[in-house]
C-alpha cells in the first residue's frame, strides 16, 4: 500500500474533523493532494502541497474552512466548520504514490 487515508467519520454541522494519508516514503519533495468525489459528480480537488516548493493550494469552497499539511511521511487535511455537502468520500493522491482508499466523512445532524 503507497497511500492510506484514515480520519473519516460522522459530525455534526459545524464540527471538525481531521484526515490523515499516511505513505509509503517521504513527501517532503513530492506533489500530494486530497480530493473528494461525492456519487455520480466529477472528482473534485480540495487541496494540495506543491512537492517543489510546499506551497499549498485550496478549492474557493473550502478555503477558509480547510488546512492541509504534511508531516514526514503523513498529509492532514483539517476540516473545520464542516458543512452536510461536504459528506463525500476523501482521498489522497500523489504522482508519486498513486491513489490511496478513500475515507468517508458524513455531516449530519
Amino acid at each position: 500500500v503507497q497511500l492510506q487515508a484514515s480520519g473519516g467519520g460522522l459530525v455534526q454541522p459545524g464540527g471538525s474533523l481531521r484526515l490523515s494519508c499516511v505513505a509509503s516514503g517521504r513527501l517532503d519533495h513530492y506533489g500530494i493532494g486530497w480530493f473528494r468525489q461525492a456519487p455520480g459528480k466529477e472528482r473534485e480537488r480540495v487541496s494540495c502541497i506543491s512537492g517543489a516548493d510546499g506551497s499549498t493550494y485550496y478549492s474557493d469552497s473550502m478555503e477558509g474552512r480547510f488546512t492541509t499539511s504534511r508531516e514526514k511521511n503523513t498529509l492532514y487535511l483539517q476540516m473545520n466548520n464542516l458543512k452536510p455537502e461536504d459528506t463525500v468520500v476523501y482521498s489522497c493522491n500523489s504522482p508519486r504514490y498513486g491513489w490511496g482508499q478513500g475515507t468517508l466523512v458524513t455531516v449530519s445532524s
